[in-house]
């Protein structure tokens, strides 16, 4: 799907810190059909990732001594009034507002549970121009470690509103902007390792599941959980060869 505008508190971006973002686009372009493209020097080597021409996600040089990730941009009206209401509210500070030339003004936070997240105020760049269609970004979640924190903190910063549903032994809440439904969160899963912190995770639509799990071990990545259906469609979570964490998800009646 074509987007053109995104609203206050509505994810719209999703970039990759990568050891080696040549190799990273290779993975990536190979794997979703992207035409990787190295914005230069003066970009600090940045790829920006094409789908029939419309940007879709990015691939950067990673600047932290973390693992490599993906990371979640949220677009706000004002990246500053962002950084104030996140400090205020128990949030760090982790890149102070700046210009990314004439695309926008970003920064970086992470909440009082430290998961990692950025804030996107559009320019000339609005964020993916494909959504919720194979090889674009679909869905973003946040695996908490404390969801009454991040029920208060994540309302506070972008007026989100949500609901939780819960069964099978199991609580999830979706964040919500009015009626809209744009983001999840869940408890962190006991069976994940202790040393996973809270986490943005991001899913990329595709035609077949259990197909891409396939080519992502073919191109050097790995399988990390099994295949699951639920109503939303079949999903499973991969990494690439770097190890970078990513959920894939053939939406039902996609």
């Amino acid at each position: 799907m074509e987007v053109t505008h995104y609203d206050h508190g509505v994810p719209s971006w999703v970039d990759f810190g990568s050891g080696d973002p040549d190799k990273a686009g290779e993975f990536y372009g190979s794997l979703f059909g992207w035409e990787v493209q190295d914005m230069g020097p003066d970009a600090n080597g940045y790829h920006l990732c094409l789908l029939r021409g419309k940007a879709v996600a990015g691939l950067g040089l990673k600047t932290d001594p973390g693992p490599p990730r993906w990371t979640t941009y949220v677009t706000v009206d004002s990246a500053d009034d962002a950084a104030a209401t996140v400090k205020a509210n128990g949030g760090q500070v982790l890149v102070d507002p700046m210009d990314s030339f004439d695309a926008g003004r970003m920064a970086v936070f992470a909440d009082p549970t430290g998961a990692v997240f950025s804030v996107w105020q559009a320019n000339q760049h609005i964020g993916s121009q494909l959504a919720n269609e194979p090889g674009a970004f679909c869905w973003n979640e946040l695996v908490s470690t404390d969801v009454d924190a991040a029920l208060r903190f994540y309302p506070a910063v972008f007026g989100w509103n949500y609901e939780t549903h819960k069964g099978d032994g199991m609580e999830y809440t979706e964040w919500r902007v009015g009626d809209r439904s744009v983001g999840g969160l869940m408890a962190k899963p006991t069976a994940m390792p202790p040393q996973v912190p809270s986490h943005w995770a991001v899913y990329f639509a595709v035609n077949d599941c259990d197909a891409t799990i396939k080519e992502v071990a073919e191109l050097g990545g790995r399988q990390m959980t099994p295949a699951m259906d639920i109503p939303q469609g079949r999903f499973a979570f991969v990494t690439d060869p770097e190890g970078g964490a990513f959920g894939v998800i053939a939406l039902a009646g996609g």
